[in-house]
């Protein structure tokens, strides 16, 4: 019995000390979710753009952005549009895809005014991340998929819908200085 007791107080010296094989590693998640709700926010800062991989994509209903600088544009944008803009609730779950590969989702209830109207949103952002850096961004209103060729039954209406986001982005992307970081 002695023996098993040396063994556990063994056991636990090394971990104390750190010298545990298994530590655990802190979630993708906590290093990007602050930059998410800055960017949701209206209050994003050239840093909190560092999340992106340089090839990144950003769609939601409205906007399909490639690359930082349009992605800077999009949400810089939002300041412009509404008086008020941020994520007032939200819950996270990640999800591993394979070595350096994840999945974030953050169901989130968000919170705009327009013209003096309220505007709660009910949202699921999807955040698909490699190396720790994000690919790909998608913001799911509603909880319902972006549409597109692929999600609508008809795929040239599909395809229009996609069409219609770019337009949207590039007239963005224009009006916004073509992704350039606001001076402070």
């Amino acid at each position: 019995m002695d023996g098993n007791i040396s063994q556990n107080d063994e056991n636990r010296e090394c971990c104390i000390k750190g010298a545990c094989e298994y530590k655990p590693r802190k979630p993708v998640s906590d290093d990007i979710i602050p930059h998410i709700l800055n960017l949701y926010g209206s209050c994003a800062t050239p840093q909190d753009f560092e999340i992106y991989a340089p090839n990144a994509s950003f769609e939601d209903p409205l906007m399909c952005a490639h690359g930082v600088k349009q992605i800077k544009s999009a949400f810089y944008s939002i300041s412009k549009v509404f008086s008020e803009s941020r994520i007032v609730e939200y819950s996270v779950e990640q999800k591993a895809k394979s070595a350096g590969q994840q999945e974030i989702l953050i169901n989130s209830k968000q919170h705009y005014k327009f013209l003096g109207r309220n505007i709660d949103l009910i949202s699921l952002i999807k955040l698909y991340v490699e190396d720790g850096k994000v690919v790909r961004h998608e913001d799911w209103w509603y909880k319902k998929p972006i549409g597109n060729r692929e999600t609508i039954k008809f795929p040239l209406v599909g395809h229009l819908m996609e069409r219609l986001r770019r337009g949207s982005m590039l007239a963005t992307h224009s009006l916004m200085g073509f992704g350039k970081d606001p001076s402070t």
